[in-house]
């Protein structure tokens, strides 16, 4: 996959604000439904795409949307609910790159250069954080992989909704040429009908243009001429701070077995325990979340003496906190985090030794599913789990 090349991924999920109703109403699943646009001026926030079929977008008076739609679902946004689906997103975007940048709660860019040696494609990994973020949220993602920012954007854009697409490297000129101008980054209506009226009609007539002929953009013209070849050379710029890490997972069908519980609580634990190791970091603090079947969710969490990045002590402590839930129903969901995070310490005492011996055969043991992958050595509860 070009490991010395730079790939950018860029993650965009389908009708968002919608998908979350929908996932979290079974009944509006298929059908139309409008987030926002409620009241005289009301405005569209998003749609699902059976609304789009209508011609209902995002940023459409609500008025308009109605008429278009009459029988469209117009909801009131709950912008907790998305915030917290894009919290869990984010998080298992980390699994993906060491450098995410979110643009908004529903999309972010990803620089995925040092990946090679996790996936043996870039189709792999693109198949990878789709397959995670449905397993996990029930959501579908658009995802598109490109030597930069701007190409990964495009990519994301060219095979909507539940799309994966990839421009490589020696591709971007042929790819983006039969494109209409306003798929470039900056062309709005008011510059589309600019280049319009110029006979600029896609971006290979863009590429194609003599010098001195985009003039009357001014800068911008020099802009969307490089951006016509694909060239962009701003970084992916991480604004996030990790503050915790966490795993987690929404079941098919509602856990009731304790025993169950505990095998998960263990596989999340080892996830969480691993992406500490890879990013150096220890946890001080240890939460355990279960939502029930009635969708009441309940979170637990203690503090330990000394920070750990060892699946056996994040799993211990969070079957303590098991045991303070009263599990009077079916779990929907599971999950483990780990906060107050903190580069490696290790206090002097008696057990010092043995834990800086489970600390190297920990990193050894992800130092052989690196290079060989993660079926190649695993720990006996996650081949419980494929019985």
């Amino acid at each position: 996959m070009g490991l010395l090349k730079r790939w950018i991924m860029h993650v965009d999920m389908d009708a968002f604000f919608a998908s979350v109703e929908q996932r979290d109403h079974p009944e509006l699943k298929g059908k139309p439904v409008i987030v926002g646009g409620q009241g005289k001026r009301g405005v569209v926030a998003t749609a699902s795409y059976e609304a789009r079929r209508f011609g209902v977008h995002s940023a459409m008076p609500g008025s308009k949307a109605r008429e278009l739609c009459p029988q469209g679902i117009f909801l009131p946004p709950r912008f907790d609910a998305y915030k917290e689906a894009s919290d869990e997103i984010h998080e298992i975007m980390l699994h993906y790159a060491d450098t995410y940048e979110p643009i908004s709660l529903d999309e972010a860019f990803l620089d995925i250069s040092g990946m090679g040696t996790h996936y043996p494609t870039l189709g792999a990994i693109g198949r990878a954080i789709k397959a995670e973020i449905l397993r996990k949220t029930a959501l579908v993602a658009s995802v598109g992989i490109g030597p930069n920012k701007f190409l990964a954007k495009m990519a994301s854009d060219m095979d909507k909704p539940d799309g994966l697409f990839i421009i490589p490297y020696g591709k971007e000129k042929e790819i983006l040429a039969p494109l209409p101008v306003r798929r470039l980054w900056g062309v709005g209506k008011v510059t589309e009908s600019k280049l319009l009226e110029a006979g600029f009609r896609t971006i290979g007539d863009i590429q194609r243009a003599q010098s001195g002929a985009l003039s009357f953009l001014e800068n911008q013209g020099t802009l969307l001429k490089r951006l016509s070849f694909g060239l962009d050379d701003r970084p992916v710029v991480g604004t996030r701070e990790i503050k915790s890490i966490g795993d987690e997972s929404t079941y098919e069908k509602d856990i009731t077995d304790p025993v169950v519980m505990e095998r998960e609580i263990a596989i999340h634990s080892d996830v969480v325990a691993q992406r500490l190791r890879r990013h150096g970091l220890m946890a001080r603090t240890i939460s355990l979340k279960i939502r029930f079947a009635s969708f009441r969710t309940v979170t637990r969490s203690l503090s330990l003496e000394e920070g750990t990045s060892l699946q056996e002590d994040i799993d211990r402590s969070a079957r303590v906190l098991l045991k303070k839930i009263p599990l009077q129903e079916g779990v929907r969901l599971i999950g483990v985090t780990a906060s107050n995070l903190g580069p490696p310490m290790y206090m002097e005492s008696l057990f010092t030794n043995d834990r800086e011996k489970k600390n190297r055969a920990a990193k050894a043991m992800d130092e052989i599913q690196a290079r060989f992958g993660k079926k190649a050595l695993q720990k006996g509860f996650w081949l419980e789990e494929k019985k």
